[in-house]
């Protein structure tokens, strides 16, 4: 069952952090028109890493120095460093946020969710069958 359980917490770890980024993205596009707006967004290949444990220590985590201490549950939003988009061309009023770029990033973004999600539905389903013995 770890197996199992590795591989659901890891497309579970990838959902939030999807959302987390949608959120992101949909942060910058309802500020497209708020002057001195600074886009943001982050790596999700990097938080995804750190957020499933195979990134490695991240700065400022904890460490269980006794054996009676807790483990902490992952958390994909905590591990997220947000880092500011650089812009392709600079606007007259300090925003950073580029709709059309936004826009495309956020489609994107929808599109790999809904896709682990299918993937994720699917693993559920292959476990199901395999339990059931159909």
């Amino acid at each position: 069952m770890d197996a199992i359980s590795k591989v659901l917490d890891f497309q579970g770890e990838a959902l939030k952090l999807r959302a987390e980024r949608q959120r992101v993205i949909a942060s910058n596009i309802a500020n497209a028109d708020t002057p001195n707006y600074k886009a943001r967004d982050f790596d999700f290949g990097k938080a995804l890493a750190e957020a499933t444990g195979s990134g490695g220590p991240t700065p400022g985590s904890l460490a269980a120095t006794d054996s009676r201490h807790l483990g902490i549950a992952g958390n994909a939003a905590s591990t997220v460093s947000l880092a500011w988009r650089q812009p392709g061309q600079q606007s007259l009023d300090g925003n950073t946020v580029e709709i059309d770029t936004e826009r495309a990033r956020f489609a994107e973004n929808t599109v790999r969710y809904e896709a682990t999600l299918k993937f994720m539905n699917g693993q559920i389903k292959s476990i199901l069958t395999a339990i059931q013995g159909q």
